[in-house]
C-alpha cells in the first residue's frame, strides 16, 4: 500500500512540472505504443501515466517507460523523481528503450523546425491538410500527416520533399535516421542465429522495413563532421551542459577547455550502434516559437544611500535594453533603484511566476554599482551574483526548465582600470595581456544547463559609462542585437562581436580599456526568431 502511494505521489509531482507543451511531446513520443483514438483524448501528463499503466507499460516496480520519455524530451532534473540519471537511462536505452528510431527522429526534426519553416510547410501540404486546421504545431502537423496515411515509417516521400523545399538542412536528420537503421540491420544480419534474434528483440519496434534506403541530399548540405571540428580557433567556444565555458579565454587554455568538454561530451553521449568513428552529433536549437517568448527583467540602480556615486547615464541603458527586448519579443518590466533586499524579493516574485511554463526563456538585466561576484543594492549592501541566478535553476523554477535563462550584468567587478597595451603585427610569441588574466565567474553562473551570465567586465576589473551615452556594454549589446540577430546568428556568436566591439573602444585619452566576460552553460544554440518590425535604432 506504502509503495503504491509513494509511486502515485512521483507520478503527481512529475506531471506538476510538465506544461503543455512537454504533454504534447509525451503524447507523439507514445504515438507508437497507445492508439491515436486515446491520445487524442488526453489533456494532462497524469492521462498518459493512466494509458501506460493499463497497458502494462508503466508500473511502481518498473517505470523506465517514464524515464525514457523524460529523457527524450530533456525535462532530466525529473529524473531523480524516479530514481534515475542521465547516464543510468542512457546506459539502458538500447536494452529496455520502447520509443523507435523512426519516432525519435520525427520528434528531433520538430525541434529544428521554425516557426516560418512551419508556416511554408502549411502552406506546401495545403491540399493534404484538413481545410479546418489552419494552426498547428510541428508535431501536431507530422501526426496529421500519419493519420491520413501522408507518413509512416516506410513512407518517408512526403517529408523528404518537404524538408528538401523548406530548409534543405532539416534532411540531415532524416538521412541519419536512414543510416543507423542500415547499420542496425546489418549488424542484425552478420549476428549467428540465436544472437541476431536476441539482439531483434532488444530493438524498439518499428525499426525496419522492407525496401532499399534512398538518402536524399541537397547542395547545401556539409559532410558529417567528426566530433573535433565543433571546435573554434576563436575562442573556446565548446558547448556543453554542466561545464562553464568562456568566449574571453586566454590562449594557452584553450586546450585545456576543449579536452575537457571532449571527455565530458563522450561520456554523456549514449552509446550508439554502428562505426564508432563516425559522429554525426549537431548542435540543436534553443525552441522559440512559442505563442510567448518570455519575460525580461531590468533593474536599474541609479541613486544609492550612502557613499556610491549616482549612476548618470544608467537611464540610457534601461530604455535601450526595454526597446530591444521588446523588440524582440519579451515582455519587459523595468525596476528603478532597489535595495538589496528588494533585489531578493523580486526575484523570489519572478521565481515563483507560473506564466513561465508558456513561455520560451527568460531575461534579467542588472544595471548597478559592484566588487568580483556581486552587485550592490541601493542601500550599498552586496547581493552576490550567484544567488541572484540561483532563483531560476531547474529545481526552484521548474517552470522554466530546459529553457535559456540569460542574465546580463553592467556592473564594476573590481577597480583596477585595464590599460591600452600596443603589440607589434609580427610577435611571435607576445606576453599575456593584462585584461587576459581572467578570474573565472564560475563561481558565479549556477552548475546546471541552460544558463548564461553576460558580465560587462571581467573580474577585478572596472567598466567604463558614459553619462549621456550610457555603458560601453550594454550599448554595444544592443547595437549588435539589433544587427545579428536579422542575420539569424545565435546569442554566443553575438556576445562575441559585443566582446570585439568594447575591446575597441578607449577613453579620450586612450589608455582605459574594457573586456566582457561570457560564460555560458547552454546545451544548445540560442537564435532569436527575426522580429517582423524594424530594430528600435531604425525606427527614431
Amino acid at each position: 500500500m506504502g509503495d503504491d502511494i509513494k509511486f502515485h505521489q512521483q507520478l503527481l509531482v512529475i506531471d506538476e512540472n510538465l506544461g503543455t507543451e512537454e504533454v504534447e511531446a509525451l503524447k507523439f513520443l507514445c504515438s507508437d505504443l497507445l492508439s491515436f483514438k486515446k491520445l487524442e483524448a488526453v489533456e494532462s501528463a497524469q492521462d498518459i501515466f493512466q494509458l501506460l499503466m493499463a497497458k502494462d507499460l508503466l508500473n511502481k516496480e518498473d517505470t523506465f517507460i517514464l524515464a525514457e520519455l523524460l529523457y527524450r524530451i530533456r525535462c532530466h532534473f525529473l529524473l531523480q523523481k524516479l530514481g534515475y540519471t542521465k547516464e543510468t537511462v542512457q546506459e539502458n536505452l538500447r536494452w529496455k528503450g520502447k520509443v523507435s528510431q523512426y519516432r525519435q527522429m520525427l520528434y528531433e526534426l520538430s525541434e529544428d523546425i521554425t516557426s516560418e519553416d512551419l508556416k511554408r510547410a502549411m502552406f506546401l501540404l495545403r491540399d493534404q491538410l484538413p481545410k479546418k486546421l489552419t494552426n498547428m504545431s510541428s508535431l501536431e502537423l507530422l501526426t496529421c500527416l500519419e493519420k491520413q496515411d501522408h507518413l509512416a515509417e516506410n513512407n518517408l516521400e512526403i517529408l523528404e520533399k518537404i524538408c528538401m523545399d523548406i530548409s534543405p538542412d532539416l534532411l540531415k536528420t532524416v538521412n541519419k535516421y536512414k543510416m543507423e537503421r542500415v547499420s542496425l540491420a546489418q549488424q542484425e544480419s552478420s549476428l549467428p542465429g540465436k544472437e541476431a534474434a536476441s539482439f531483434s528483440h532488444h530493438i524498439p519496434e518499428g525499426l525496419f522495413h522492407s525496401g532499399g534506403v534512398r538518402l536524399l541530399t541537397s547542395s547545401q548540405e556539409t559532410p558529417i563532421k567528426t566530433l573535433g571540428s565543433n571546435i573554434y580557433d576563436s575562442g573556446s567556444l565548446w558547448e556543453h551542459a554542466g561545464s562553464v565555458h568562456f568566449i574571453a579565454a586566454r590562449q594557452d587554455d584553450k586546450a585545456v577547455n576543449v579536452m575537457q568538454g571532449i571527455s565530458e561530451l563522450s561520456q554523456e553521449q549514449p552509446a550508439r550502434i554502428g562505426n564508432p568513428r563516425i559522429k554525426t552529433e549537431k548542435l540543436m536549437t534553443y525552441k522559440m516559437d512559442g505563442p510567448h517568448r518570455g519575460y525580461c527583467l531590468i533593474i536599474n540602480n541609479c541613486s544609492f544611500t550612502g557613499i556610491l556615486q549616482k549612476r548618470r547615464g544608467s537611464n540610457k541603458d534601461a530604455e535601450m535594453l526595454a526597446q530591444v527586448f521588446t523588440w524582440l519579443g519579451l515582455d519587459v518590466q523595468t525596476y528603478t533603484d532597489k535595495t538589496s533586499v528588494e533585489i531578493k524579493n523580486l526575484m523570489q516574485e519572478w521565481q515563483s511566476l507560473k506564466d513561465h511554463r508558456e513561455r520560451d526563456c527568460f531575461v534579467c538585466c542588472i544595471l548597478s554599482h559592484g566588487e568580483l561576484g556581486l552587485v550592490y543594492g541601493t542601500d550599498e549592501r552586496e547581493v552576490p551574483i550567484r544567488t541572484i541566478m540561483s532563483y531560476f535553476t531547474a529545481r526552484q523554477c521548474p517552470q522554466l526548465a530546459e529553457k535559456p535563462k540569460l542574465f546580463f550584468i553592467q556592473a564594476c567587478q573590481g577597480k583596477e582600470i585595464q590599460q591600452a597595451v600596443y603589440i607589434e603585427g609580427d610577435a611571435q610569441n607576445p606576453d599575456l595581456l593584462p585584461i587576459q588574466q581572467l578570474v573565472s565567474p564560475s563561481e558565479s553562473i549556477p552548475e546546471e544547463a541552460d544558463f548564461l551570465l553576460g558580465m560587462a567586465t571581467v573580474g577585478g576589473y572596472a567598466s567604463f559609462r558614459h553619462i549621456h551615452h550610457g555603458t560601453w556594454y550594454i550599448q554595444a549589446l544592443c547595437n549588435k542585437l539589433q544587427l545579428l540577430v536579422p542575420r539569424g546568428e545565435d546569442i554566443l556568436s553575438i556576445l562575441t562581436e559585443v566582446n570585439e566591439d568594447v575591446s575597441k573602444r578607449a577613453d579620450n585619452l586612450g589608455k582605459k580599456k574594457q573586456m566582457p566576460q561570457p560564460a555560458y552553460t547552454l546545451r544548445k544554440k540560442l537564435i532569436f526568431p527575426v522580429p517582423r518590425s524594424p530594430p528600435p535604432s531604425q525606427q527614431q
